[in-house]
């Protein structure tokens, strides 16, 4: 496991060094002068130079990418142009909020997806596999900003039990946060636990039928031991798989459920970046993001090896 885990680390630099390189490449190709979005209606060519010159947008794009990336190294990811404020400070600010949504939306997605993927593989052609399927289908095809827009109606307009929008931080009010965010984590959490039923369902159904499966039950052990404890533990692989790449890109930003319920995360942060042409907040937020993907990624290859003995060796 050593030898593995070295490996993957060297692998991360020159990836992190390529995503870096993509981001700042892609970002320049976006329409417009931010320079004279940024010199107001009036757009003075005085300022315009300025801004040419502060931002060094009339410098090679190689020699601007060199600076950006020395700052980073550095931990310096930039400055908001907009905002005039430190990028990192920005970031340090959505993180928490989008971090704390994102759990909690894959909290009830694992809650939800994987209990019902293993009663739909385990009841296979019964009253519960289809009740699962259609759970997840519906899922599936569910959009979220229209599910959101139906709980506000329901629970806040209707009923009034929860706000229809809003964000409350947890040090300040818990049960304010708690109801503030129980809304956005289910919508988002409602489309990943159909995945994940279905990738569930998929890989339980795959082991069920193993030899090592039948060969538990021939030593009489329970179904219930059979089922948790030698059929799951060889079905986690591609679910963990799964599991990372849902967490990473809830990490990323819900740019559509944060709008609907005006959850200020990270989606709204970089949104507003890409409309302001803010490039330095835009680079910030995608190579925290990558980052993330990245980390993931690695935890998840580590979890391989707790739930698989065979690759131990």
């Amino acid at each position: 496991m050593g030898d593995f885990l070295i490996k993957r680390l060297a692998t991360i630099v020159p990836t992190l060094v390529f995503v870096s390189m993509l981001i700042f490449g892609l970002q320049q190709l976006l329409p417009g002068d931010p320079a004279l979005i940024l010199a107001g209606e009036e757009q003075d060519p005085s300022v315009i130079a300025y801004l040419h010159a502060k931002l060094h947008l009339d410098e090679p794009l190689p020699l601007r990418y060199g600076y950006w990336i020395a700052g980073v190294l550095h931990g310096d990811l930039g400055e908001s142009v907009r905002n005039q404020q430190p990028v990192l400070d920005l970031v340090l600010q959505k993180l928490p909020v989008t971090l704390e949504l994102a759990l909690l939306a894959f909290g009830i997605a694992l809650l939800i997806g994987v209990p019902s993927g293993i009663v739909s593989a385990v009841g296979r052609g019964t009253g519960w596999d289809s009740a699962a399927n259609v759970f997840a289908l519906w899922g599936i095809s569910t959009p979220n900003f229209w599910l959101g827009i139906l709980m506000i109606l329901l629970f806040s307009v209707q009923l009034g039990w929860l706000p229809a929008s809003g964000y409350v931080s947890p040090f300040d009010n818990l049960r304010a946060n708690l109801a503030a965010m129980l809304m956005p984590a289910f919508v988002l959490g409602n489309a990943i636990a159909a995945v994940l039923m279905r990738h569930t369902r998929s890989a339980m159904l795959q082991v069920m039928s193993a030899d090592y499966v039948r060969t538990a039950r021939a030593k009489g052990l329970s179904e219930r031991q059979v089922v948790l404890k030698h059929a799951l533990r060889n079905a986690l692989t591609p679910i963990i798989t799964l599991g990372a790449l849902e967490l990473g890109t809830l990490l990323s930003g819900a740019v559509l459920t944060e709008q609907v319920f005006t959850i200020p995360g990270f989606g709204k942060l970089i949104v507003d970046a890409v409309f302001n042409r803010d490039y330095a907040v835009v680079q910030g937020v995608v190579l925290v993001t990558a980052t993330a993907y990245i980390t993931l990624n690695l935890l998840a290859d580590l979890a391989y090896f707790a739930v698989n003995p065979r690759l131990r060796t």
